[in-house]
């Protein structure tokens, strides 16, 4: 199943929110996988991706599920205190286990080169910082339905990592 279909799965789920950058406006890629999402479930986000990410975990504090969508893997590093300090370390201090979806992908070279600050792979540096976030990579599109759904229908957040 396509990420397209996963994301329309994940729209008709009640509590699941959609936020990051183009997912209200196209720009990226990402911007049409939304297509089965409705507006009302997408919010649109500056290029502040550590405001991003910490919105992300204060939904989920609120018993959302949010879906924080971030363009390519070079951009989830600008957010990578919340996504360590903040999102990974909470389970370990509290009671509390918060259930955040981020998705994220690896810039294409071919047909067109994204260049450096869009291709690069973080995936096995960001998974060795972690502790309680589940890493994922996504490397076939038939995988991304059974992906998504069972990163939300399990315990925790989960790092979705589509190559």
């Amino acid at each position: 199943m396509s990420v397209l279909q996963a994301m329309t799965w994940l729209g008709e789920q009640p509590d699941v929110l959609f936020l990051g950058q183009s997912v209200a406006y196209s720009g990226a890629k990402t911007y049409s996988s939304l297509e089965g999402v409705p507006r009302e479930k997408r919010l649109e986000m500056p290029v502040a991706e550590a405001l991003q990410l910490g919105i992300s975990l204060g939904l989920s504090l609120e018993g959302l599920v949010p879906i924080s969508i971030f363009p390519r893997i070079n951009f989830l590093l600008c957010a990578t205190d919340q996504l360590v300090n903040h999102l990974d370390k909470l389970p370990l201090f509290s009671d509390y286990q918060p259930k955040v979806i981020i998705r994220t992908t690896i810039g294409g070279k071919f047909p067109l080169d994204a260049g450096p600050q869009h291709t690069g792979d973080y995936t096995e540096a960001i998974f060795r910082m972690l502790e309680t976030v589940k890493v994922v990579t996504c490397a076939e599109e038939d995988d991304a339905l059974k992906i998504y759904q069972e990163a939300y229908q399990g315990s925790g957040s989960t790092l979705v990592v589509e190559k």
